[in-house]
């Protein structure tokens, strides 16, 4: 640095050009002057170049700390990312065992569905047995009278006993009297079956008889109805004459008619099937069961003028006509056409 200070004053020194004496006397002054404080402006640049370089200094420890910084923020922001990155890893712990749980599950619900399948299978399995079951029903009902024949046949068998004791009484004493044990035993061998084989035609014969007199009477019974149902059936056809109602002044329904005509205005007829036509019934047809229904029914038959049907013979409206049926099996008795408007 002095070095530099001493070039730059004499160059400053060589280039001055020559001047009037006072003005070089001013410079010799000002000259005198430097030289006299070079030693401070010395020691001045010195504290500036190291004033310059500890500023340097500073700015290069002020970036220092300014990376510092950031590397910290890069650690911390490192250390929450460990942290995430292990919240995660326990979270796919979790998710792993979880898998694992499901996958339990699935196993569990896979069989829980074949045992759903079994169990439908079964489930067929037991309405073949409910059937069954039915059947066995009716033959429970059959062998309760077989239980009440061997009941009496229990007495029998209670009573038998007491007589196989005496037999076996005398069965010892005829051991005791005949040496041969053999032909003994064989004789009461056959005695017992000859008694077992008697009891058992006895109580065989008991049960079918019993069996054939209650089915015997089961018949008679049925038959007896049936034939009581047909005679009442007859007898009821036999009373139902379309001629006589017809001559009866009574059931003049036209001249009644002529002057209510109000009372024959029922209103549409609705179908009991969508789309159905009009079809025309005669006597000895036969309509289905949805066209007699209770909401068809002429309650009040003399209203209209029309004689009362009993038993199972009913007025019914079907479109404009009024036809007389029987409940039973939809047979068309007796028909009027274009009886209502």
């Amino acid at each position: 640095m002095r070095i530099k200070l001493v070039a730059l004053l004499l160059a400053a020194s060589a280039g001055i050009p020559a001047l009037t004496v006072p003005a070089q006397a001013q410079n010799f002054r000002e000259g005198a002057l430097a030289n006299a404080n070079a030693p401070a402006i010395e020691v001045a640049m010195l504290q500036r170049g190291e004033r310059r370089a500890n500023r340097q200094g500073n700015r290069a420890n002020r970036t220092e700390r300014r990376a510092n910084r950031a590397n910290r923020q890069a650690n911390r922001a490192n250390r929450a990312e460990r942290r995430a990155n292990r919240a995660n890893r326990q979270a796919n712990r979790a998710n792993r065992t979880e898998r694992r749980a499901n996958r339990a599950n699935r196993q569990g619900n896979r069989a829980n569905r074949q045992g759903n399948r079994a169990n439908r299978t079964e489930r067929r399995a037991n309405r073949g047995n409910a059937q069954g079951n039915r059947v066995n029903r009716t033959e429970r009902r059959a062998n309760r009278g077989n239980a009440q024949g061997n009941r009496v046949n229990r007495t029998e068998r209670r009573a038998n006993r007491g007589n196989a004791q005496g037999n076996r009484v005398n069965r010892t004493e005829r051991r005791a009297n005949r040496p041969n044990r053999q032909v003994d035993r064989r004789q009461d061998r056959r005695a017992d079956r000859r008694i077992d084989r008697r009891q058992d035609r006895r109580a065989d014969r008991r049960y079918e008889r019993r069996q054939d007199r209650r089915a015997d009477r089961r018949y008679e019974r049925r038959q007896d109805r049936r034939y009581d149902r047909r005679r009442a059936e007859r007898r009821y056809d036999r009373r139902w004459n379309r001629r006589a109602w017809r001559s009866d002044r009574r059931y003049n329904w036209r001249h009644y008619r002529n002057y209510n005509r109000n009372l024959y205005r029922l209103g549409r007829y609705y179908a009991p099937y969508r789309g159905y036509r009009y079809r025309r019934f005669d006597i000895g047809l036969y309509i289905g069961a949805a066209f007699f229904g209770s909401r068809y029914w002429l309650d009040d038959p003399w209203r209209y003028r029309l004689p009362a049907a009993y038993g199972t013979y009913r007025w019914i409206r079907y479109y404009d006509d009024v036809l007389l049926i029987d409940t039973r099996d939809g047979y068309v008795v007796d028909v009027i056409h274009d009886f209502f408007y």
